[in-house]
């Protein structure tokens, strides 16, 4: 029963990081139909700027604001100058830009850092919390992985359902057309919706750094279980996205925790074919109408 209890923290730890990295590929799908493959790798490449600006002596904090506001700026520049350009191109251009994208960023990323793996330092402490006289597998970074990750829902949230500028980005995912016809400045919406995912995108990889290898190449799985979760949840969704990377954490943690680490991957297979098969349209997605 401890190792379960343990297993479940892991998993939820580890399923919020999912969740902020399928929140940057909803964000960009809900927007453009499109799914970024090099979510992760842009996430690795300002992971790495922070490593720079540390090894400089910058203050952690202002290394990881510096590096959101970086991700922003990424976001916001591939969109505008890759993805706008391909516009009512075929659909297959996007996904060929962002796979080439994926492995521009890993290149260069290996080009000036090396590709040997090292240590990221984590804000917090990674030694288990201690309740009452038992220690458990949940350490003070684990609970600021937590409350970071429900702070960005959070404010996804209002973001979408409370303010007008939400209300504009819903508009223009919907219908670009009818959108223009209102007013609204559907490109820069479009844009600013690329810029949030880079955040989202590179606060996943700050959070996972510090429990991983950390390397060029050390966002790739988590990209593949950030995918599960948005699939899962819906790829419309950000509550969904929040579901999904709790349930894939969760899955991937017992798998990992009962069958072996090397398993996780096939575990997270096996769950997005399930996900795909029971209803492939996600928890909190509505299934296509159907003319009949």
């Amino acid at each position: 029963m401890s190792l379960f209890f343990d297993y479940t923290l892991d998993g939820v730890a580890n399923g919020m990081i999912y969740a902020a990295l399928a929140l940057a590929l909803v964000l960009i799908y809900r927007a453009t139909r499109i799914i970024n493959f090099a979510q992760g790798a842009a996430g690795m490449l300002t992971t790495f700027i922070a490593f720079s600006l540390l090894s400089r002596g910058w203050g952690y904090w202002w290394a990881f604001t510096a590096v959101l506001i970086i991700g922003f700026a990424i976001g916001a520049v591939t969109e505008r100058v890759l993805i706008r350009p391909l516009h009512g191109k075929s659909e297959l251009n996007p996904v060929i830009v962002t796979i080439g994208l994926l492995v521009v960023f890993e290149g260069l990323a290996g080009a000036i850092y090396g590709n040997a793996s090292r240590g990221f330092p984590a804000a917090f402490s990674q030694s288990g919390l201690k309740v009452g006289s038992t220690v458990v597998a949940f350490s003070h970074f684990d609970l600021f992985i937590l409350i970071a990750v429900l702070a960005m829902m959070a404010a996804t949230l209002v973001l979408f359902r409370f303010t007008s500028l939400g209300l504009r980005m819903r508009a223009s995912a919907f219908s670009r057309e009818i959108a223009r016809l209102l007013g609204v400045r559907v490109g820069l919406l479009l844009t600013l919706g690329w810029a949030l995912a880079g955040i989202a995108g590179s606060l996943a990889g700050l959070l996972v750094a510090p429990t991983s290898s950390f390397g060029p190449y050390y966002m790739d799985l988590i990209l593949v279980y950030g995918f599960t979760a948005a699939v899962i949840g819906g790829l419309e969704s950000p509550v969904g996205a929040l579901v999904g990377g709790i349930i894939s954490g969760l899955c991937i943690s017992y798998v990992g925790g009962y069958l072996g680490s090397g398993l996780e991957p096939l575990g997270a297979l096996a769950l997005l074919m399930v996900a795909l098969m029971v209803r492939p349209e996600g928890l909190f997605s509505r299934p296509p109408a159907r003319r009949v």
